[in-house]
């Protein structure tokens, strides 16, 4: 994916990197400046037999495609404790589809089917307020009257969050809506859910508490080597009306939600720090029968996170 040349996006791009650094303590060499904390595991993707209908995208037309999936922590800090009650959460999820060689397409995902803002811009003016932010300072605060003025931030922020017993038992959202379009051209939107075949479970506050700084990396490898670790694709499908360029907007729960394909992972990837170091994750599909729709956060995040990984690259040689 190619760097942009929008000197006005550039700047952004670098202004939001800067800002997750400053949130996290600087710069974490050889790290994403959020997600850092992170595990690889590979595995299979294999379609629903329905999913060819919804979309002519190739790895809907195959028995099976190889896939590499990222678990991880929010953090931009390398060692965030896993059971960290404020830094840790969402905890994210970014699977890729190994179409061919250097030919892919990816999804990103995180444990809230939420997101606080609905631009760039505004996720910037969101971490800005965070680093002016002095918890024992007069009330209120920079992040306060943010918050205050921003009712979707707000509503962000106060969604309940809580520690997972296994990154296998953790649900994750792709927030941003998509057109997926079939072999007859038809195009609907829809929003990607990925769910745990295990079902959900999470731990009370006790219970995390409880828990060593890496347990949910210790439970994963353990996991996967006893038995495949799945999930489930679905996509809700959005209606005549909905929003669907804006991830702060949540469609009503009566939308209809299809099968996309099921995951089974089934080993760690070899040389784990290393592949985490040069993997960049786009969240653009880049894929024909499926496109980003018009929400504007997509081209930010994709620059950012082609920026981000050329400094963790770069790093990584040094």
């Amino acid at each position: 994916m190619p760097l942009t040349t929008d000197e006005k996006l550039l700047a952004l791009s670098r202004e939001v990197i800067d800002a997750f650094d400053k949130v996290d303590g600087g710069i974490h060499p050889g790290f994403r400046p959020a997600h850092a904390k992170g595990i690889l595991l590979t595995g299979t993707f294999t379609p629903s037999p329905s999913a060819a209908t919804l979309s002519r995208a190739p790895h809907l037309q195959r028995s099976s495609t190889p896939v590499t999936v990222r678990f991880s922590n929010f953090a931009g800090i390398p060692t965030i404790p896993d059971n960290d009650p404020q830094g840790a959460s969402p905890r994210g999820f970014a699977v890729r589809f190994h179409l061919a060689e250097h030919v892919h397409t990816d999804i990103i995902g995180h444990s809230v089917d939420s997101f606080p803002t609905r631009t760039a811009e505004g996720l910037l003016a969101f971490l800005n307020a965070l680093i002016a932010t002095d918890p024992a300072g007069p009330h209120p605060n920079a992040l306060e009257r943010f918050l205050e003025a921003h009712p979707a931030a707000l509503s962000f922020v106060q969604m309940p969050k809580p520690i997972p017993t296994s990154f296998a038992r953790e649900s994750f959202y792709a927030v941003s809506a998509f057109k997926f379009i079939n072999a007859g051209g038809t195009g609907r939107y829809g929003r990607y859910r990925v769910l745990p075949a295990a079902g959900n479970e999470y731990l009370n506050d006790a219970e995390a508490a409880a828990q060593g700084p890496d347990f949910l990396f210790g439970e994963i490898r353990e996991r996967v080597a006893k038995e495949p670790v799945g999930f489930h694709i679905a996509v809700q499908l959005a209606a005549a009306g909905d929003t669907t360029d804006d991830a702060t907007i949540r469609w009503p729960e009566d939308r209809p939600v299809e099968a996309f394909g099921d995951i089974s992972l089934t080993a760690i990837a070899p040389d784990n720090a290393k592949a985490q170091q040069h993997i960049i994750f786009d969240p653009i599909p880049r894929v024909d029968g499926i496109e980003a729709s018009a929400d504007p956060l997509f081209e930010p995040r994709a620059n950012i996170y082609l920026m981000s990984g050329r400094r963790r690259r770069a790093a990584a040689t040094t």
